[in-house]
Parts: C-alpha cells; structure tokens; sequence
C-alpha cells in the first residue's frame, strides 16, 4: 500500500486564494490588480448633537461627492477576545494585598466572564479599500482571459507595484483627508497587519494565535515559508543579555581583590 506521506500534493487550498503577496503595504492580486487598506475608526451618530449630526452628514456627502474613484467599504464583526484583559485582571488580583480590593477585583473578573458567556460580545472593525484593476495596468480583456488560463503574474511584480503607487496614493492621501473632516481617525494597514486581517478572515477559529514577523516568510500568507538564518526578537534579545552577561563576568575578574 502506497504511503500517503510520500503522495505528492496535486491541488492546495492556496490556489483558491486570490491574493498573490503582499508588499510594500499593498495586496497583489493573481490578476495584477492591487489594493491598500485603510483601517478607520467610527462614531456614535445617535449620541451627537443636532448641529453635530447636520455637519457630519454635511462632511460625509462631501466625501461622496468628492469620489472619482471606486472604494469598498467593510465592516468585520469578530467574536470579541478578552482573554488577555481576564488574565491581567488575575495578575492584579494575585498582586493585590489589601483584602477588600482584591475581592471586588473577582467579582469584577467573575462578572466579566458570566457576561461574555451568556452575550455575544462582538468587536467591529472598519475599512476602507481602495482597489487597482489590472485594466489600469495596461491589461486589456482579450490579453487577461489568456492570462488567466496561465499560471504567474501579467507584469513583473516590481512593475506592478510602481505603478500601483502612482495610482493609489493621491486617492489615499485625498481620502484620508475627507475622513479626518468627518472626526474620524484613518491609517494604511501596514504588511504585517494585513497579513493578520487575511490570516483572520480564512482562519477564524484561530484569531488569537500569535503570528511571526513578515521578514521572517518569504511569501506572506500564501506560504508560510520561514526565511533561515533569520533571527526573532527573542533569539536577538537572548543573544544580547549573553554578551551582557559574559562583559559583567570579565569586569569582575579584573577587579577582584587579588591575594598575596
């Protein structure tokens, strides 16, 4: 009977995936086109005042008005974490000598998890995406139906990525601003955020797992390849407190007391 370990692999839920890389901030897709992601912040419309809600909506139809450009906007509710929150209330509550303290701290911890238990505690998250087609790359219909019978890229990824600057930035910059009229506080997901959003999105079940650093992939998300001879923060920080160390240890020698 054949080993299954030594079957090769002839398909890969990979190839489902549309993303080729991600580089420089930007999503590559398998078609050549390109997005960045803005992450934003929200309001509360129904807490503000009347002239407060008038000259939000005042700036929001502005900020329609002033599109020349198509944007999506996505709205990603996730079951809300607060693992790290209960274990430093633990940590407080082991700290904590004083005894009518650290009773209300268990209280307040018990009653934190009995709420997550029984309510859906949910966590929204906004973004904005601002797309490239690949027709904007120069790809016409006919050359992108063959393009995507083939495996690879229509341009070079370097290419792809220049001319996806020229065109996303001024709209970045420009959206950017129109967010910031209407209160709200806006940044560009940077790689290795957008390697957790993605991770996120196709592996939710494991949306607390810590994740290495981009340096450390050669392709991010489509291959979790680890670079070798990359160091993590840990093995540098080991490294540094052993030179340390080994430099306190000389420095002692040289001025213990010497006896005659």
């Amino acid at each position: 009977m054949t080993d299954p370990a030594k079957i090769a692999i002839r398909a890969s839920t990979q190839e489902h995936l549309e993303i080729e890389d991600i580089k420089d901030d930007l999503v590559i897709l398998k078609d050549g086109s390109c997005c960045l992601v803005l992450a934003t912040t929200a309001i509360n419309f129904g807490l503000l005042s009347e002239k407060e809600q008038e000259a939000t909506i005042y700036a929001y139809a502005a900020l329609l008005n002033s599109l020349n450009f198509t944007v999506q906007i996505v709205i990603r509710s996730a079951r809300k974490d607060i693992s790290s929150y209960l274990a430093l209330l633990a940590e407080r509550e082991v700290k904590e000598e004083r005894k009518l303290i650290k009773d209300q701290i268990v209280k307040y911890r018990q009653f934190i998890q009995e709420t997550v238990q029984k309510n859906n505690v949910l966590d929204k998250k906004f973004y904005v995406i601002i797309p490239m087609t690949s027709l904007e790359l120069g790809v016409v219909k006919s050359f992108k139906k063959n393009v995507s019978r083939q495996k690879g890229l229509p341009f070079n990824k370097g290419y792809i990525l220049q001319q996806a600057k020229i065109n996303l930035y001024p709209k970045r910059d420009h959206l950017l601003r129109q967010l910031s009229r209407l209160g709200l506080k806006s940044s560009q997901l940077e790689n290795q955020e957008l390697i957790r959003l993605f991770f996120n999105v196709y592996n939710p079940e494991s949306a607390t797992q810590p994740m290495a650093e981009s340096t450390q992939y050669k392709t991010p998300v489509v291959k979790a390849a680890m670079v070798p001879g990359v160091e993590t923060k840990a093995e540098k920080t080991e490294a540094e407190e052993s030179t340390i160390r080994k430099q306190i240890n000389n420095l002692v020698k040289k001025n213990e007391p010497t006896v005659s």
